[in-house]
C-alpha cells in the first residue's frame, strides 16, 4: 500500500534535521553485522532449557533485596514479569525469614511465577556456615520447602562481609561449606558472588562440583563492597576503598570459564552459567551468552529494579523491548571470535 504523502514528507524532514545529530563516531566491534541474510524477526525467541526448566528468553531476574516495606511490591512486579515473559528469578537474601515470618509474603512468589519456571531462594555463605556450626542446617532446607523454591542460591561475599559494619567472619573457606551443603541436600544449588566476580581458580573449583549453575555477580554492576563502604565511617572508607575496586568483570569471567572448561576436558560437573554484573543492555547479554562455551543466560538486577519500583507497565515495556532487541541481534549479528 502506498505511503501517505504527508507521512513521507514529515519523515524526510526529520531525516534532514537529525542527520548531523545521528553521526556515529564509535562502532561496537564485538559483532559482524549481516544485514542481507535475514528478514525482520516476526516470532518470539525460541525457548531455552536451563536450570531444569524451559525459559521464554535468556534473561534471569538476579537476586535483589527483600524484607523491607518496599521489597514486597517490587518482588511482585518482578514475579509477574517472570510469569508473563517466561523468565527465571533468584530472590534476594532470605536471611530475614529464616527465624521470623513477618516478611515471608515478600518472598512467597511461587504462585505468581508458576511451577514451570525456575525460582530460587538465597542465603549467604556466612549464614549457612553458622547454621552448620549450630547444628541447624535443617532451617535452610525448610526455607526452600516453605518457599516452594526449586533450589538454593548461595552467595559468597568475603569482601562485603569484611567491609560491612555488622559483617560476619568466615571460619571455613566457602568451598568447604558449599561441599557440605551439596552432601546434605537433594535440591539444586547455584553459587554466586555479589558484585566483584570470581577468578579462575575459584571458578575451577566450583565447576568441579555438581552445582546447578554458577552466577557471576561480576564487577561492573552493583558493587556490594562499595555499598557497605558508603555506610561506614569516612576513616574506614578511606582505608579500605581500594578493595572495592578489586574483582573481575563479565568479559574476564567468560574467558575464565572457557579456560576452566578446556582444562577440565569434559569432567566439569557444573555446566550452566548465569552471566551477571554490568550487563547494561541486550547486546551485552547476547554477546556474552554467545561467547561462552556452555549453556548460559544473563542476569540483571539494578536495571530491573529501576523499572520494577513503579507501575508494572514500565517493567513490561522494558522487558518487551529487550526481548525484541535480542530477536534483532539473533537475526543480524554474529559474534566475532576476537574483537578490537
Amino acid at each position: 500500500m502506498p505511503e501517505d504523502k504527508s507521512i513521507t514528507e514529515t519523515r524526510k524532514s526529520d531525516h534532514i534535521e537529525l542527520a548531523f545529530e545521528s553521526q556515529v563516531v564509535k562502532t561496537d566491534s564485538r559483532f559482524f553485522y549481516e544485514p542481507a541474510l535475514s528478514a525482520h524477526p516476526s516470532q518470539s525467541l525460541q525457548p531455552i532449557s536451563l536450570l531444569g526448566k524451559k525459559l521464554g528468553a535468556p534473561i534471569w531476574v538476579s537476586s535483589m533485596t527483600g524484607g523491607t516495606g518496599q521489597a514486597g511490591p517490587i518482588n511482585r512486579n518482578l514475579a509477574h514479569a517472570c510469569h508473563e515473559f517466561g523468565l527465571g528469578m533468584g530472590l534476594g537474601s532470605c536471611r530475614i525469614i529464616l527465624n521470623d515470618q513477618t516478611h515471608f509474603a515478600d518472598f512467597d512468589l511461587r504462585d505468581m511465577i508458576g511451577n514451570n519456571l525456575p525460582f530460587y531462594a538465597n542465603l549467604g555463605i556466612a549464614q549457612i556456615e553458622q547454621l552448620f556450626d549450630q547444628n541447624q542446617f535443617n532451617k535452610a532446607i525448610d526455607l526452600v520447602e516453605r518457599l516452594r523454591a526449586d533450589g538454593l542460591i548461595i552467595h559468597i561475599n568475603p569482601l562485603q562481609e569484611w567491609l560491612q559494619p555488622e559483617g560476619d567472619r568466615f571460619v571455613h573457606p566457602p568451598i568447604t561449606t558449599i561441599k557440605r551443603v551439596l552432601d546434605k541436600v537433594s535440591f539444586p544449588v547455584i553459587v554466586k558472588e555479589v558484585g566483584q566476580g570470581m577468578g579462575f581458580h575459584s571458578l575451577k573449583e566450583l565447576f568441579k562440583l555438581p552445582l546447578q549453575a554458577v552466577d557471576f555477580g561480576a564487577h561492573g554492576g552493583t558493587n556490594f563492597s562499595m555499598l557497605e563502604l558508603l555506610r561506614s565511617t569516612p576513616e574506614f572508607r578511606e582505608l579500605y576503598e581500594p578493595l572495592a575496586h578489586i574483582g573481575h568483570n563479565a568479559g574476564e569471567m567468560v574467558m575464565f570459564v572457557n579456560e576452566v572448561l578446556d582444562d577440565l576436558s569434559g569432567s566439569a560437573l557444573c555446566n550452566e552459567v548465569i552471566i551477571s554484573g554490568g550487563i547494561r543492555n541486550f547486546l551485552d547479554g547476547y554477546y556474552y551468552t554467545q561467547k561462552i562455551k556452555t549453556k548460559a543466560i544473563y542476569g540483571q538486577a539494578a536495571t530491573l529494579l529501576k523499572y520494577a519500583q513503579g507501575d508494572y507497565e514500565n517493567l513490561r515495556d522494558y522487558l518487551r523491548s529487550q526481548i525484541k532487541g535480542l530477536e534483532l541481534a539473533h537475526a543480524y549479528l554474529r559474534v566475532k571470535e576476537h574483537h578490537d
